[in-house]
């Protein structure tokens, strides 16, 4: 019998960067109906919503690292959520530089 640590072998996942047009940011506040305030890394406070394919898949708590993409018009105050990074991916994000709070 082998020991089960020697047949498992850790699993790698490519953390998601910040493309051009999109903020990393911090939830400050949780409003209610799919709606954060979220303070970004540009120092702008966006009011984001969770769009629908998110809302029932991605469950988002204050404190948590998001992408976020501004809207065409009124870019300083509004943007929709594209994406919640975990602890270990928003750590390492802040090591390499993109997060920046």
């Amino acid at each position: 019998m082998s020991k089960p640590n020697q047949n498992q072998q850790q699993e790698y996942r490519r953390v998601r960067t910040p493309k051009k047009g999109e903020i990393p940011g911090v939830v400050e506040q949780i409003m209610g109906h799919g709606k954060l305030k979220v303070r970004c890394a540009d120092g702008n406070m966006r009011m984001t919503r969770i769009p629908g394919k998110m809302k029932k898949r991605i469950w988002i708590r204050e404190g948590d690292v998001i992408l976020v993409k501004p809207w065409d018009f009124q870019s300083d105050e509004k943007a929709d959520v594209i994406w919640r990074y975990t602890k270990t991916e928003s750590n390492w994000l802040e090591r390499k530089g993109y997060l920046k709070m």
